[in-house]
C-alpha cells in the first residue's frame, strides 16, 4: 500500500500549497490529495491555502511535484451531487476536474452527496438526479481514463443501501469507492462492515480517527466530518481503522491511504504518520 496525506491537514495553519509539498518531502511522504479550486479565491491567492486553483498549468504543477518526489493519489472535487443545482454546478466541476487530473497526471476524483436530505427533492428524485449526473461524469471519465470515486460524505453516500445503488448507476470500471473510516464512522455505521460490502469497489481510502467527545455528541447525527482534530490512533475509531486496514490487505488493496487530520502545522500529522506506519508494520503490509 502507498501513504499519502489531503492538504485539507494544513487549512487551519494557513499553509500554500508548495509549502505541503515541503512537509511531504521532509516527512518521506510521496502521495498527495488536495481539493480543487474553480475560479479565483483571494485565500488562495495569497498563498494561504493548500489547494490548487484549476486555472494553475497542470503538467508545470506535475513536473513541479515531481521535484518533490511526489504525485496526485487523488484531486477532490466534491461538490454535493445530490442538490437541486448538483447537475448545474457539480457536473460541470467534476468534469472539469476531470481534464485537469488528466493532464496533471492524477488517475482519481473525488465526488459526493450533499451532507442533509435536499429540499424539495424526495429521495428517488434525489437519486435518479444523481444517476442522471454521474452517467454524464462517467462518459467524459472514460475518455480520459480517469477513476470517479464516490466518497460516504452525505445522506445517501453513508447508508450502505444507497451506497450499493451509486456505485450501479453506470456499468463502467471508473466507477469506484473513496473508502472514508471516518465518515461512516460519524454516520453510525460500522466501518469494518461497510467496507467489508464495498472493498472490491474501493480504489482509494480516507482514514479519520474520532475523538470520544464528538462520538458522544453527534454519532447517528452526522454524516461527515469536515476535518479530525486528532491524530490517528488516538481516538475511538482506532480499532476500526486497524481492522479495516485487515481487511484491505485481505482482499489485496495496493493503492493509497490518504491521511485526513488536522495536522497543527505539522505535529499532529507527523504522530499519525508514525501510527499508520507501525501499524502498517505490525500488520505486515509492505509500503511503496
Amino acid at each position: 500500500m502507498k501513504i499519502g496525506f489531503h492538504t485539507d491537514a494544513f487549512n487551519s495553519a494557513f499553509f500554500s500549497f508548495e509549502k505541503c509539498l515541503e512537509w511531504a518531502q521532509t516527512n518521506g511522504v510521496h502521495w498527495i490529495e488536495c481539493g480543487l479550486i474553480d475560479g479565483v479565491s483571494w485565500a488562495h491567492g495569497l498563498g494561504y491555502q493548500p489547494h490548487v486553483a484549476m486555472y494553475e498549468d497542470p503538467v508545470l504543477l506535475a513536473r513541479k511535484m515531481e521535484r518533490f518526489g511526489l504525485r496526485f493519489s487523488q484531486v477532490d472535487a466534491a461538490f454535493p451531487l445530490s442538490q437541486k443545482d448538483g447537475p448545474l454546478r457539480g457536473v460541470p466541476y467534476v468534469m472539469r476536474a476531470i481534464q485537469w487530473a488528466n493532464l496533471a497526471g492524477c488517475s482519481r476524483v473525488d465526488t459526493t452527496d450533499g451532507l442533509h436530505a435536499p429540499e424539495g427533492l424526495d429521495e428517488e428524485e434525489a437519486m435518479d438526479l444523481m444517476k442522471r449526473s454521474y452517467e454524464q461524469i462517467i462518459e467524459v471519465a472514460e475518455a480520459h481514463r480517469i477513476t470517479v470515486n464516490i466518497e460516504p460524505h452525505g445522506y445517501f453516500t453513508t447508508k450502505p443501501r444507497f451506497m450499493e445503488r451509486m456505485l450501479r448507476f453506470c456499468d463502467s470500471p471508473y466507477l469506484c469507492m473513496n473508502m472514508d473510516t471516518g465518515n461512516t464512522f460519524i454516520a453510525g455505521q460500522d466501518p469494518v462492515e461497510f467496507l467489508q460490502r464495498f472493498v472490491k469497489r474501493v480504489s482509494h481510502v480516507h482514514l479519520k480517527d474520532v475523538s470520544e467527545s464528538l462520538a458522544a455528541a453527534t454519532r447517528g447525527k452526522q454524516t461527515g466530518i469536515a476535518i479530525s482534530h486528532l491524530a490517528l490512533g488516538d481516538g475511538v475509531n482506532a480499532a476500526n481503522i486497524r481492522r479495516c486496514l485487515e481487511v484491505l490487505r485481505d482482499a489485496g488493496y495496493d493503492g493509497v491511504l490518504s491521511i485526513e487530520c488536522e495536522g497543527q502545522g505539522g505535529p499532529m500529522i507527523e504522530r499519525s504518520l508514525a501510527w499508520m506506519r507501525r501499524t502498517l508494520e505490525e500488520l505486515r503490509i509492505p509500503v511503496e
